[in-house]
């Protein structure tokens, strides 16, 4: 049993195919095949099921990935820790909209200078998703919000607070003062998709008021734009809002300071992992927190 052999196995079990698995390794489909059955030769177990050419892991198998998986992470570390660790290679990052919007541009744009070796591929998604595409060994690691005090979905990630954003209820400027959800003159609060944290902790705050429905939009933009047009109030973070070009003021109600992770699974470090997270610390600014009163913002 070798790592590549390892290496074999869990990008079958990750694709489902000899094929798409031999493409991502630069072999030839037969040359996999071969070494997937000296696997199991050496196992004496089955590792996978055949159905056609789709490849499904026996419970067997199941059980070996995991081991996989953790030799492969260990070869990796002690690959790391005889060498210098020079960031290299890739790194599959996932972030939010707002911090994609707010936070990395500058972010990357120090991160290529420094080192422009590291290849990084960006995903967009909601925090929701991207924790069960790291956990699926899709991302690398990933930028999410978690609201203060919740830990749950968080059990099979490590994560590191990068940043804290002040999350906003944005109204129109003719708007009166409010100081709960009670308040608003409007019936719809305009948010993101279910798996936006941001969304999620809007709509908790907004419960109590029966008569505000929800909308949903793809962008930050149509949020805006639902409010300029005095068809509901929005749900977005501040640092976004800056961005954003507005024809007349706003008001905005805060609903505090919600934490950005940098979440990754603890038996997977790539080499360029602790030089992303210390761009983005350095890109962190020192206007963290929010106001818990209604204010115009031009």
């Amino acid at each position: 049993m070798d790592l590549s052999s390892l290496e074999i196995a869990c990008t079958v079990a990750a694709e489902s195919s000899v094929t798409r698995a031999a493409r991502l390794l630069g072999r030839a489909p037969s040359n996999v095949t071969i070494r997937i059955q000296q696997l199991e030769r050496q196992l004496g177990v089955a590792l996978f099921s055949r159905d056609g050419k789709r490849m499904s892991l026996t419970r067997e198998g199941g059980t070996f990935l995991g081991y996989a998986k953790r030799l492969l992470a260990l070869a990796q570390e002690a690959r790391d820790a005889v060498k210098p660790l020079v960031p290299e290679g890739s790194l599959r990052v996932g972030s939010m909209e707002s911090a994609a919007a707010s936070r990395l541009p500058e972010a990357l744009a120090r991160f290529h200078v420094r080192w422009p070796a590291v290849s990084i591929s960006l995903a967009i998604g909601a925090s929701r998703e991207l924790v069960r595409d790291v956990i699926e060994d899709r991302l690398d690691c990933a930028l999410i919000a978690r609201p203060p005090g919740e830990a749950t979905e968080l059990a099979e990630v490590a994560a590191e607070r990068v940043f804290t954003e002040e999350l906003l209820i944005v109204m129109p400027d003719d708007h009166p003062d409010i100081g709960s959800a009670a308040d608003l003159r409007v019936d719809t609060l305009t948010v993101l998709e279910p798996g936006c944290t941001y969304r999620r902790i809007a709509e908790g705050w907004s419960r109590p008021s029966a008569g505000l429905r929800a909308r949903e939009v793809g962008s930050y933009h149509a949020i805006l734009a639902s409010v300029a047009a005095r068809e509901s109030a929005g749900v977005m973070p501040r640092s976004v809002l800056d961005l954003m070009p507005r024809p007349s003021p706003l008001r905005t109600y805060s609903l505090g300071g919600v934490d950005t992770l940098l979440i990754r699974r603890p038996d997977h470090r790539p080499s360029a992992f602790d030089a992303f997270m210390d761009v983005l610390t350095a890109e962190a600014d020192g206007h963290q927190g929010g106001r818990n009163r209604s204010s115009p913002t031009g």
